[in-house]
């Protein structure tokens, strides 16, 4: 029972094969081939040459993708056919050679293709001549019959595979896993299926002019399926319904330089060969002019280089120029200041003028301070790096004084760059008088996603449902030991009405490793969306229908160890249930969501909160002392309250994190310093001073309580001042925002 199993299996295998490999039916025929003579006086389509003469007869222009139409007279033929029909246009000015020119500059290759002799004739050897609705093909002065005619269908020439593959000395082979007929040619693959309009060329798929078939057991594929890829010259004779195609046996020599740039005296140059035989025959001989294993001197060196096969015949020269540089020089490190001499606390403005031939990519600095505040001389280095790792250094030395211009304190406030940080004595701010302020609220749903902010296994992390507008937080970090992906899935469980969703503002950030990070950077992108409102899209969900949202979410698949941080309104006008999910990147959402189960939260929060929109807006002038704003305090600025959409439990945002603050003081007193200080531990991140969007800070964050990050100097006049303000994750809350006086501006 067995055994007969086996036999038939064997007898399925065999058959199928046979379909895209069917037995040879081309036998050498005693007859003569078109002489010259025959074909005097016709034109042809030198497509090869990207030559698309006129038919004499019609004054049309054809080629192999253009077939002949039914009830109409020789040499009368439908237009050009295009991609997007299925045909194929005529080659353009592409010179399909052998033999290649090609130059080398800075380690970038330039290829172009001597034009080849013209194949009009149909006679010379290396010639493949195949006869339009005929078996009839001739090679070398000798006719051969194929298995079936080339044919034309939709405008687009067929011809067998094996037709091709015997004539031109190719390989060809069946993949009976993948059920793929292969050709090969050196290093070149083509791999083709049957009722297909795609094929792989050397692993890429590339859409093919039609869809291949098969007609009695021969497979049929668009013949410039065959010459494209493997850059076979082909003419086109329409007055002798005929297409001569160059099967040349010549083995064909190439190589590239291995280096990314030459340098005269230093670069040892790789040579990379890529030589082959198109009839598979052992490379025996190569040759080489022009070649050096070493440059010694800069400038342009030509270098050909043939080959010859076990058979005793010679590739085409190929030659490819070689751009020879000049040894890199390093940059000049330079740099002055406006003085030699300062005050201590004096401003010292630096002037760098370092140069190099291409950039400088790196600069180095070494005691470069705003101002010095103890006496004595005082060196200040610089070294450059360019983009070869060639480095130059500069020193010098100016002399601080004994007198004092500013305090370092005074300093820090008023030339502290915007963004920037300065350290000073945090632990008397609790002691500041506080702004006593009140606030509104939007209606905006609050659904913060950060719990487990550790997920170690597939499945839901968090499940709410909405409607309004809604504001998503989102922030996890992946441990599952598996590259994952995460979705935000909404469904419309309406019976009979169709949801709008809007998305207004969104920022994302990730997948990477740094928590701090990637939060600092989704909320700077979300408040780039509110800038410029690129963000803003609007889609629809049918009832009962499920749609991926947010979509930057699972663009990515997150590796082991890496976090996603994600910020997003939305206003929904029905109600839509929100799953967040984590699951294997490779697997479909849609088909495992019903399955997944919610995971348990951690010491982290989540949550679903409302009136996650505060406005506070202060009419008193502030500045005029120092006093403090705070925010995430749950004294001034209460903490929201919700509960866990999964599981109902009541729940208290710690922090306010994903609560969007609005701020506006009306009256900001003339030369008003205002910073940002946090309190409940490491801060990094951005806020928004007047639309302009200022980092926490701009070299790195802030360490609680002693550092501070300048946000807004104010002017001469009192101003009004908005800020708009959230959280972001991987940082700590409570933080303050500053108001003090600035100290007298003085002369040096």
């Amino acid at each position: 029972m067995n055994f007969k199993r086996l036999v038939i299996a064997t007898f399925l295998a065999a058959s199928q094969v046979a379909m895209v490999l069917p037995a040879s039916a081309e036998e050498a025929v005693p007859n003569t081939p078109p002489s010259e003579a025959n074909v005097s006086g016709q034109t042809v389509n030198n497509a090869a040459n990207g030559n698309q003469e006129q038919n004499a007869v019609t004054g049309e222009t054809v080629n192999p993708d253009q077939g002949q139409v039914e009830g109409q007279t020789e040499g009368q033929v439908e237009g050009q056919v295009t991609e997007e029909n299925g045909g194929t246009s005529v080659p353009g000015n592409e010179q399909e050679g052998t033999g290649t020119d090609s130059t080398v500059t800075g380690g970038s290759t330039t290829t172009t293709t001597p034009s080849t002799n013209s194949l009009s004739n149909g006679t010379g050897a290396g010639q493949l001549i195949l006869m339009m609705d005929s078996k009839k093909m001739y090679q070398n002065g000798k006719e051969y019959l194929a298995g079936y005619p080339m044919e034309v269908r939709k405008g687009v020439s067929y011809v067998s595979i094996r037709a091709i593959v015997e004539r031109a000395g190719l390989q060809i082979s069946y993949d009976n896993k993948t059920k793929e007929t292969i050709i090969q040619r050196g290093a070149d693959e083509l791999r083709f299926k049957v009722n297909a309009s795609n094929y792989k060329v050397n692993g890429v798929t590339t859409k093919m002019s039609g869809t291949s078939y098969s007609a009695k057991n021969n497979f049929m594929v668009p013949l410039t399926a065959i010459t494209k890829a493997l850059n076979m010259p082909y003419e086109w004779d329409q007055k002798g319904k005929r297409v001569i195609v160059s099967v040349s046996t010549k083995p064909i020599a190439s190589f590239s330089i291995g280096n990314k740039e030459v340098i005269s005296g230093e670069t040892q140059v790789q040579y990379l060969t890529n030589s082959y035989s198109p009839s598979g025959l052992q490379i025996v001989n190569e040759e080489w002019i022009g070649r050096e294993e070493m440059y010694m001197t800069p400038g342009a060196y030509t270098v050909t280089y043939r080959v010859q096969d076990s058979s005793g015949q010679w590739s085409d020269p190929f030659s490819l120029t070689v751009n020879v540089r000049k040894p890199h020089t390093p940059p000049v490190a330079n740099f002055t200041t406006d003085k030699d001499t300062y005050k201590m606390g004096e401003l010292i403005t630096y002037n760098d003028l370092s140069t190099d031939e291409v950039g400088i990519k790196d600069r180095d600095w070494e005691n470069k301070q705003l101002a010095f505040f103890s006496p004595g001389p005082v060196s200040i280095k610089l070294t450059v790096t360019n983009e070869f790792g060639l480095t130059s250094s500069i020193e010098k030395t100016i002399t601080i004084t004994n007198e004092t211009l500013y305090t370092r304190d005074d300093f820090n406030k008023i030339f502290t760059p915007v963004g920037d940080k300065y350290a000073f004595d945090g632990t008397q701010v609790p002691t500041w008088e506080k702004v006593n302020y009140t606030f509104t609220s939007d209606s905006t749903t609050l659904i913060r996603s950060n719990s487990p902010e550790t997920v170690f296994s597939e499945g839901v992390v968090y499940r709410e449902s909405a409607i309004g507008d809604t504001r998503f937080m989102i922030h996890h970090a992946n441990a599952t030991g598996k590259n994952v992906k995460m979705y935000v899935i909404a469904t419309n469980k309406n019976t009979t009405e169709t949801a709008r969703l809007t998305q207004t503002n969104f920022g994302f950030a990730g997948p990477n490793q740094y928590a701090t990070g990637v939060g600092k950077a989704s909320v700077e992108r979300y408040y780039q969306s509110m800038q410029t409102g690129s963000k803003y899209k609007d889609m629809w969900i049918a009832p009962g229908e499920s749609k991926i949202i947010l979509n930057d979410l699972s663009a990515t698949a997150m590796k082991q160890g890496e976090v996603i941080s994600l910020f997003a309104d939305l206003y929904s006008d029905h109600t839509l249930q929100y799953d967040v999910i984590m699951i294997d990147s490779s697997k479909d959402p849609f088909v495992y969501l019903p399955y997944l189960s919610v995971l348990p939260s951690d010491i982290h929060n989540r949550g679903t909160y409302s009136d996650a929109t505060r406005h506070i807006e202060y009419g008193d002038l502030i500045g005029t002392k120092p006093v403090r704003l705070l925010i995430g305090d749950n004294s001034s600025d209460p903490f929201l309250v919700g509960e866990d959409g999964p599981t109902g439990e009541y729940k208290l945002n710690a922090g306010n994190f994903g609560v969007v603050y609005t701020i506006k003081l009306y009256r900001v007193a003339p030369n008003t310093l205002i910073t940002f200080n946090p309190r409940g531990g490491f801060y990094t991140g951005n806020i928004m001073v007047n639309g302009n969007i200022v980092p926490v800070a701009m070299s790195s964050g802030l360490s609680a309580p002693n550092e501070n990050s300048v946000l807004f100097r104010s002017g001469d006049r009192e101003q009004t001042v908005e800020f708009l303000f959230t959280a972001a994750p991987g940082s700590n809350l409570s933080v303050n925002l500053l108001f003090q006086p600035l100290p007298e501006v003085k002369q040096p």
